[in-house]
């Protein structure tokens, strides 16, 4: 007859729980295994097939009882690591929408929204159209199993552990977020100039025509001006989201790697 006793059971969940939770926070944050539109039985599925493959991978775990005090904060922590580390990518995705904004708004389609089921809120027609963009270029370059092989090497850069998670993996996360205004800038600049030429344009008509009724004729040379140079900087998007998925795949190491070097270290902890 096989029994098992309660030691058996809390071994059995510490090296499945623990991992479990960043993998199923990770799915949860990073775009596109993360989208409202994948259902939660098919992340839930996804993450207990990964957690199989990588749990006997990773090593002695803390000897910690899961239903303790401080085997909640190991469970709390690991979730958190798991978000950090998804929104790390996420914010890849912001900044390609964040352009979108910017140029939907220079070209006059302000009034052009859907609603984004991922932010629970409505954006521009055109931040939409990068968006899916930037999807496209994800899934060219297997992204999605770029994060799930960044996910395997997290645990090797800041195994399950009592460790705190230091605060230099969030400084590193904050940094990363200034990229959401800094490329959206820079990829909305070739949109933005032109139509700053076009404005200067017709400002100069309106002066040396005033009866040009401006309202009338100005919006759709603007509209057609913008999707011009939409059109014309599109070749010009793909190198610049590449780069910036990989260097988002970076930094949702560095996260880990920062956190784990920073980190002081707990008597007892392995």
């Amino acid at each position: 007859m096989i029994t098992f006793s309660s030691v058996d059971i809390n071994e059995w969940l510490i090296t499945f729980l623990w991992p479990l939770a960043r993998i199923l926070a990770l799915l949860a944050a990073t775009p596109v295994l993360g989208n409202a539109a994948v259902p939660a039985r098919v992340k839930i599925g996804l993450g207990m097939l990964i957690t199989l493959v990588i749990a006997p991978t990773i090593g002695p775990l803390p000897k910690i009882d899961p239903a303790s005090l401080e085997g909640l904060l190991v469970l709390s922590q690991q979730i958190l690591i798991g978000v950090a580390m998804g929104f790390a990518m996420r914010i890849v995705f912001s900044a390609v929408e964040m352009a979108g904004e910017i140029a939907g708004l220079q070209m006059g389609l302000g009034f052009a929204t859907f609603f984004s089921a991922h932010s629970d809120g409505s954006t521009l027609v055109v931040g939409k159209f990068l968006g899916l963009l930037a999807t496209l270029a994800f899934l060219s370059v297997n992204g999605h199993l770029l994060v799930l092989s960044v996910l395997a090497e997290s645990f090797n850069a800041f195994p399950v552990s009592a460790e705190p998670f230091s605060v230099s993996g969030w400084k590193t996360l904050a940094d990363w977020g200034s990229k959401i205004f800094l490329v959206g800038l820079k990829l909305a600049l070739p949109i933005v100039a032109s139509l700053l030429i076009v404005n200067l344009a017709l400002g100069i008509l309106t002066r040396a025509a005033p009866q040009l009724n401006i309202f009338a004729v100005g919006f759709p040379i603007t509209l057609i001006a913008g999707m011009v140079a939409l059109i014309m900087s599109l070749p010009y998007f793909i190198p610049v989201i590449e780069q910036l998925v990989s260097e988002g795949l970076q930094t949702m190491l560095e996260i880990a790697d920062a956190a784990r070097k920073d980190a002081p270290a707990v008597p007892g902890a392995p």
